[in-house]
């Protein structure tokens, strides 16, 4: 039988997790996933290991702190693993952890069903007066 959250104490509350409850943490993970980085580099990881500049150029228009900041966000979350070769000039190299290949599946799928229905999406769009 589910409690009803009303009789819940916020912890557990946490804990159970509420993705519209404004404190739960997933809300963050949610941000970090599917932002506009996140995803593209959830996807572009997908194709194995990665190393920073090579993201960088596959991800157009993404600045290097913008780059950096999200591979932090999606680390910290356990789903990319970053490897630091202590070398001249650095080497670090990017991929998915077993739990950023099972999001990235979920987030790849997303962007496959964009492409396929780009279109139908462009035609919804408001056109712009002539």
């Amino acid at each position: 039988m589910k409690i009803p959250d009303s009789d819940k104490t916020l912890s557990e509350q946490l804990r159970d997790g509420n993705l519209f409850a404004e404190q739960c943490p997933s809300r963050e993970v949610l941000k970090h996933v599917t932002s506009r980085w996140g995803v593209l580099i959830l996807v572009a990881l997908r194709d194995g290991t990665h190393r920073f500049s090579d993201l960088r150029r596959k991800m157009g228009g993404v600045s290097e702190k913008m780059l950096a900041q999200t591979l932090q966000w999606l680390e910290a979350d356990g789903f990319v693993l970053r490897k630091a070769y202590a070398v001249v000039p650095p080497h670090v190299e990017y991929s998915l952890t077993p739990l950023g290949r099972e999001v990235s599946e979920k987030v790849a799928a997303l962007a496959d069903w964009i492409e396929v229905n780009l279109p139908q999406v462009m035609a919804a769009r408001p056109q712009p007066a002539a």
